[in-house]
Order: C-alpha cells, then structure tokens, then sequence
C-alpha cells in the first residue's frame, strides 16, 4: 500500500491533480476518451485502489519502465510477507514466482534474463514459423468441426498454449491441465493485493507446475529443446528457480497471447472496416497487430515499487508508494498518437508500450507477433467472412489487464 505522505500529494503537483481509478468501466470501454482529459492535465495523478500514483502519459510510462533506480518491480518480496502472515502456505508459490524475471530488480532480474533472451534470439523465433503455421491450421480444423464455432476453446486458447508446450518439450493431451493451473496461477499474478487471494487454488497449480517442470528440468526431452538451452546457459541457478522459469515462459507464453487473439478478433467483428482494410491488397498484418496491441492490448498497467523519494513529472513520490505504470493511457496519449481513439490498422510507427519497455521489454514479443499475425492470416483465408454467432463479448477486465467472453463464429463458406 501507498504510505499517507505519498497519497495526499506529497511536495509536488500531483497534488492538484484529479484522482483516477484504473480500473473504471469507462477507461477499459474508451481509454482515449477518459485518459485524454488526465492526460491534459498531468502525466502523473494519485490513484485510489490501492492508493499511490498512477503514470499516464506515454514518455513518463516509459521512463518508468526504464527507472530500475527509483521504481522496483519486485514481487517476490511482497508474496514472502503474505506467505508469513498466512502460516507458509502460500511458500511453494512464493518459491515458483521467484524464478520469474518480471518480478525482479537487477542484478537478479539480469541474471535470469539473459539465458531466455538467448534462446528467444530472432532467428530462432523465425524458425518456428512453419510450427506455428501447423498448429494454427490444426485449429482451424477443429474450428470448422466444432458444432457451435467456438473461436475461444478451438482457437485462442490452444494454439498459444501448443506452441509455447511444444518448445517446452510438453504433449499436447497436457494443454487443459496447463491452462486450467494458469488460470488458477493468475489468480495472483494478476492481483494488486496478494493478500486477498485465495489459497487453495493457487497452492495446488504451484504444486502441480513444481512437479511438471521438476520432470522436465531434471530430464529435458530433447538435448536442443527450450529447456537444455536455457539450462545449458545458467549459471548458479537453483532447481526451483528454473522450474519457476518454464512456468513463467508457458504462462506468458500462452495467458497473454490468447487474449489478443479474442480481442483482436471482437474487434474485427465490430468493426467491419477492419476486416475490409486486412483483406484488401497490400494490407500489413505485422502493422495490424501492432495497432490491436496497442489499442486493446491484453496488459493494461504494471505495478511498482517506489525504492526512494524522487520527483516523477512534477510528484514527489515517497519510498514505498506504489506507482502504476497504465499502459493503457500511455498507448492513447495524442501526444504521441495521432487520434488515438481511431484503430488505424496501417499506423506507423506505433511506439506502442504493450509488450513494456526497456529492462522488462517482453522477450516473447516476437513469437506473440508471429502467433497473432499468423492467426489473422488464416483466419482470413479460411473464414471468408466474420460472422458472430450471438453478440459479441464485451471487452470486461480490470485495471491490471481486459479481455473478452469466449467467441464463437460461423465458419460456412
């Protein structure tokens, strides 16, 4: 929680500022509409629930994510006290989330980094092309078969999952399991107060992560496998901290992914000129992702720690507030984007920041691209055109991230 000094303004402007609540219906229904007028005002305002500070504007969202000396973005430390308070149960947890880089400070979030940059190198990402293309034309078929055209249980949900447990070295009858423990994992991953979590759940998906992984860690299936390459290039790593590794890579690798594709979708059966804009000729999928990124983009703010007291455009924040990085706000800023409220699938650039930026820059953001980018091909070819069955879902969430209901189309030709 934001101490008292820090959430009444402290020395600074933000003082004056209006408070914002991210999570507001209305900033997830229209982010330019309720960030512009913020954003008009400041780039930094006190926030609510949990009280600190929220950092809209896109240049101050940036710098933030770069700001390792002033902004921690340790967890680990966070869920250790939970797990104290609440008798050790929430340990095997604890000990599963502190092998996830996301959740640490340099240098441990350097030492952990650099073995799964090297094994997301670019050339690498490329040369998974013709599997993504596989799974992703294997889905459709099951699309095409399913009675009711469920996009979401055909579609969105297993092919990030299959492509991310086919690098792990994982089968494919283990993808229910493995989303079924993510969605009970996000539970708390997700979450701006820990605390508030129940237990049993998010205990029993780490046990089940520990003994999976546990398997693979000791026994990689393959010598040049995601897992050996990144074990072959650890040092000093503890078995529990490569364990929490895999885990993170397959939680990213599919949680985040598989909302952009509901979302992205919902939005092309919304809005019909979209369709039309990527079925015309010349259309650049890899702009088009970008542009859905940017507008509904599955991770809406990153939580921090303030190390220090300093000043962050203008506010003085106090060590120990907590200071919310609102990607949301910072990818509608019109000082960056022109009309941010339009979906213009040919902008560029897009400095979007839904993938972060700097230190924690998502090192998958080259194979969610490739995933998303492919998915809209086929989509295209072979759903010739988008038809819902039944309204679409609304786009619902919180102010950590917002996604749609499951999804279903006709897929007659």
């Amino acid at each position: 929680m934001a101490s008292d000094e820090g959430a009444d303004g402290g020395a600074g402007t933000g003082a004056v500022a209006e408070a914002v609540d991210l999570g507001r219906p209305e900033a997830i229904a229209d982010p330019a509409a309720f960030f512009g007028p913020l954003l008009a005002v400041a780039d930094v305002h006190p926030h609510g629930r949990p009280r600190g500070w929220a950092v809209l504007g896109h240049d101050a969202v940036a710098d933030a994510f770069r700001d390792a000396d002033h902004l921690s973005a340790d967890r680990v430390s966070v869920l250790e006290r939970v797990a104290a308070r609440r008798g050790e149960e929430l340990r095997i947890v604890v000990d599963l989330l502190s092998g996830w880089m996301i959740f640490r400070d340099p240098p441990e979030h350097t030492r952990l980094r650099v073995p799964v940059r090297d094994a997301f190198t670019h050339r690498r990402v490329q040369g998974l092309a013709d599997l993504v293309e596989e799974v992703v034309e294997r889905a459709f078929d099951d699309l095409e078969a399913h009675p009711d055209g469920n996009l979401t249980a055909t579609v969105a949900k297993p092919v990030p999952a299959l492509v991310i447990g086919a690098l792990l070295g994982l089968a494919p009858d283990e993808r229910p399991l493995l989303e079924r423990w993510s969605d009970d994992l996000a539970t708390i991953v997700f979450s701006l107060d820990p605390s508030a979590t129940v237990p049993g759940p998010v205990v029993r998906a780490a046990q089940a992560f520990h003994e999976l992984f546990g398997r693979l860690v000791d026994h990689p299936p393959t010598d040049d496998g995601l897992v050996a390459r990144i074990a072959d290039r650890v040092e000093g790593f503890s078995r529990t901290e490569l364990i929490g590794m895999c885990t993170m890579l397959l939680f990213a690798g599919h949680e985040t992914t598989t909302t952009l594709i509901q979302n992205a979708t919902a939005l092309l059966l919304e809005c019909p000129e979209l369709e039309a804009h990527l079925r015309s000729p010349g259309a650049d999928l890899d702009l088009a992702v970008d542009e859905l990124l940017r507008v509904q983009g599955p991770a809406r703010t990153m939580a921090r720690k303030a190390r220090v007291d300093h000043e962050r455009a203008g506010v003085l924040i106090r060590a120990g507030d907590t200071v919310l990085l609102s990607i949301s706000a910072a990818n509608h800023d019109p000082r960056t984007f022109e009309d941010p409220g339009t979906i213009d699938l040919a902008r560029d650039p897009n400095p979007h920041l839904g993938f972060g930026w700097g230190l924690h820059h998502c090192l998958g953001a080259q194979l969610a691209r490739l995933e998303a980018a492919t998915y809209l091909r086929v989509l295209l070819r072979r759903v010739p055109e988008l038809r819902a069955r039944g309204p679409v879902p609304p786009l619902v969430g919180s102010a950590m991230g917002a996604g749609r209901g499951p999804i279903h189309l006709h897929t007659d030709r």
